[in-house]
């Protein structure tokens, strides 16, 4: 008992100064993993330590496989960029019309984001606002729906976010299930945001005709970028297809992916020392590296809560007063606005087992698309929404005030529009 007041303790105290980094000035990466290590030392000094290793060899087998795919999947995201791949993305959005654009915005961001990262993505297409749009409250307002976006595009497949990518490798959801349920309730939750800022008057103010900051990437191609790109994307695309035909684990597939496309950029480049940068060693040192520790040191950190049995006992009390799974995976994309995701979810799974909520399940599809687009509801919430701040200079009041109301609508929509489909289909059935 003392074991886990003690453990629980750590966990608050650390996650404390993981909410307050900014202010404390100390990188949540190394609190991560210093919270990490000190949970499982705790753990290890009351317990058996042949239980406590082998608990460890379990958990960073588990943990392991998320950090090789984000580590792989960044290394190719980070090579099509480094190749200006996503020229042929941002060259498509031409209208200079506001609402037009608004809307054009909103759903480039929300396919890209649903095969990249939404932290990736939000970059990406905020330089292409520097290129379209001069500083003003109506470019604050088309990255603040990026951001928007960038999380509900990720919300609807396995790859599109860390969290689906979670309760994908973990097997609580698969893909076209995935795909299948969350689609339209994503899509719900951009399209009511993106209705009710049309009607602001940022949007019907607003002329475009100064002449667009120039926007220095993506200017020109690189050699054989549109090779890179198409090889890139098929590469994350063909990954939820390898799991399916040859049944091992995800990170496998975005390992293959990663070879083929590093051997093609060594052929494409090969003798041009001029050309260095284009290859896989130069994008394995912009990847952001200290993001994986910090994924490897949170969910470390969950799996000693879940080894203990603290994760049972707070589900238990949520079955206890809220018996509802709707109103539970709602309550937990509320918090993700103010907590980081990842943990949030991580805790998710050590709480619920798939022995009571099998994969697939309402519970499961919820979590996924709850804690996905509840990040948009503080810019905070979100590594799209704190990727906005820093670049365009917003402060967290505004975004507040100027977007936080329409994200909640979009993401009450969502989980309306999921319920009535879901219902509507058990009728039917």
């Amino acid at each position: 008992m003392l074991q886990n007041i003690v453990m629980a303790l750590l966990f608050g105290i650390g996650y404390v100064f993981i909410i307050f980094e900014e202010c404390l000035s100390f990188s949540k990466c190394g609190i991560a993993l210093l919270m990490a290590v000190s949970l499982w030392v705790v753990r290890s000094i009351e317990t058996s330590l042949e239980i406590v290793t082998l608990e460890l060899q379990h958990a960073t087998s588990e943990v392991s496989q998320i950090v090789f795919y984000m580590l792989g999947a960044m290394t190719i995201v980070e090579i099509i960029d480094v190749h200006q791949g996503f020229k042929l993305v941002t060259d498509c959005i031409t209208s200079r019309k506001p609402k037009i654009l608004l809307w054009m915005i909103g759903f480039a961001t929300f396919f890209l984001s649903s095969v990249l990262d939404n932290l990736t993505t939000t970059v990406v297409m905020v330089s292409l606002l520097r290129r379209l749009v001069p500083p003003s409250e109506y470019r604050k307002l088309l990255g603040a729906v990026v951001v928007i976006a960038a999380n509900a595009g990720g919300a609807w497949t396995p790859i599109g976010d860390i969290t689906t990518t979670m309760l994908w490798i973990n097997g609580h959801i698969s893909t076209f299930s995935t795909i299948k349920n969350l689609f339209l309730p994503s899509a719900i939750s951009l399209v009511v945001p993106l209705a009710l800022m049309s009607l602001t008057s940022e949007v019907n103010g607003m002329g475009l005709n100064t002449p667009p900051t120039p926007l220095l990437a993506y200017d020109h191609t690189a050699p054989r970028g549109k090779l890179v790109f198409g090889v890139g994307f098929g590469a994350l695309l063909f990954v939820p297809l390898f799991k399916s035909l040859t049944g091992l684990p995800p990170y496998m597939g975005i390992l293959l992916g990663l070879g083929v496309i590093w051997i093609l950029t060594d052929v494409i480049h090969y003798g041009d020392l001029e050309r260095q940068n284009l290859k896989l060693p130069h994008a394995l040192s912009r990847i952001d590296s200290q993001g994986a520790l910090f994924f490897l040191g949170i969910l470390l950190a969950m799996s000693s809560l879940d080894a203990a049995g603290i994760l049972k006992v707070i589900a238990n009390y949520l079955d206890a007063h809220i018996a509802n799974v709707e109103l539970i995976a709602s309550i937990i994309g509320v918090v993700s606005a103010i907590i980081d995701n990842v943990p949030l979810v991580a805790a998710t799974m050590g709480m619920y087992d798939l022995s009571r909520f099998p994969q697939d399940s309402e519970f499961w599809q919820l979590i996924s698309f709850c804690a996905g687009t509840g990040g948009s509801m503080l810019i905070t919430g979100s590594a799209a929404g704190v990727a906005f701040m820093s670049m365009e200079k917003v402060n967290f009041f505004w975004y507040f005030r100027k977007v936080s109301g329409f994200a909640f609508a979009g993401f009450t929509a969502g989980i309306v529009t999921y319920l009535v489909v879901h219902y509507l289909s058990l009728f039917n059935l």
